[in-house]
Order: C-alpha cells, then structure tokens, then sequence
C-alpha cells in the first residue's frame, strides 16, 4: 500500500503547544484519529486568534476546509504536549495550504507524532460561493 508523504515547507510561521487530553484517547490508550484532527483544528484556530481573525472573519472573508491529510509517525499518549509548528504552503487567489509538525518530548529526546496539511478555502457562507483571500491575510502566510 502506498503511504502519503508531506513535505513540509522549511519556513515555520507560527508555533504552539497543545496538551493530549483524556478525551483524545482511543482504545489503543493512544491519541485517535479523530483527536489529532480536532489538535489540528485546535491549533488553526489559536494561530488565527494570534492574528485577531475566526475562521467566520479572516481578514473580510470565511474559511472553509477542502482538504486534511495526517502522516502519523509515532503515537501520543495523555500527559504529552504536543508542539504544533505551522508552515504555510501554496498560496492562490483563493485558497491556500497550511503544514503542520506535530512532536513531543520523551526521555529528553523529540519525537515526531505527525505531519499533517490542510488545504484551506476563503468562503463566503451567505452567497455560498468561493471569495478571494483578502491582502491581510495572504501577507501573515507569507510572513
């Protein structure tokens, strides 16, 4: 079977730290799939709220999401923190690519529990229909 592999960018535009919680644990006593999508989701929003935007107000417009991949490399378990650097990828008039590294550290060493992208649509939810990305915005991601 043919596995994905991210490549992430090299320039880290924004970094976090989000804590495993209980709820993030599956039956495999590891953090499941549908938790490392709500950590992902987590750390977007706090890098948004860095930027006093929402995903409803983005600099003038929505977000939407089209795409989530998740490269798991190693499992997390409850007690980890999770630092989430964020890279911004391909960038268009109206969407663009955010990259995520997710790792922790255990026995004084950092392990790398994922690499993950999202692809991102500006959105205008009333017209329900594609919008540009707004000037404001594109320049955070090019930062």
């Amino acid at each position: 079977m043919a596995r994905i592999k991210i490549q992430l960018p090299q320039k880290v535009i924004a970094s976090f730290t989000i804590p495993v919680r209980i709820t993030d644990i599956n039956y495999g006593n590891h953090v499941g799939n549908h938790a490392m999508v709500e950590i992902i989701h987590e750390t977007r929003v706090q890098f948004l709220q860095k930027h006093n935007f929402t995903e409803l107000n983005a600099g003038g417009t929505s977000l939407i999401m089209n795409e989530l991949l998740v490269e798991f490399k190693n499992e997390a378990f409850y007690n980890d923190s999770l630092e989430v650097k964020i890279f911004s990828g391909e960038i268009s008039r109206k969407s663009f690519e955010l990259f995520y590294l997710l790792t922790t550290r255990r026995n004084g060493a950092t392990v790398v529990i994922a690499h993950a992208k999202t692809g991102i649509v500006c959105y205008d939810y009333q017209e329900k229909k594609v919008d540009l990305l707004p000037e404001k915005l594109k320049l955070i991601l090019l930062n």
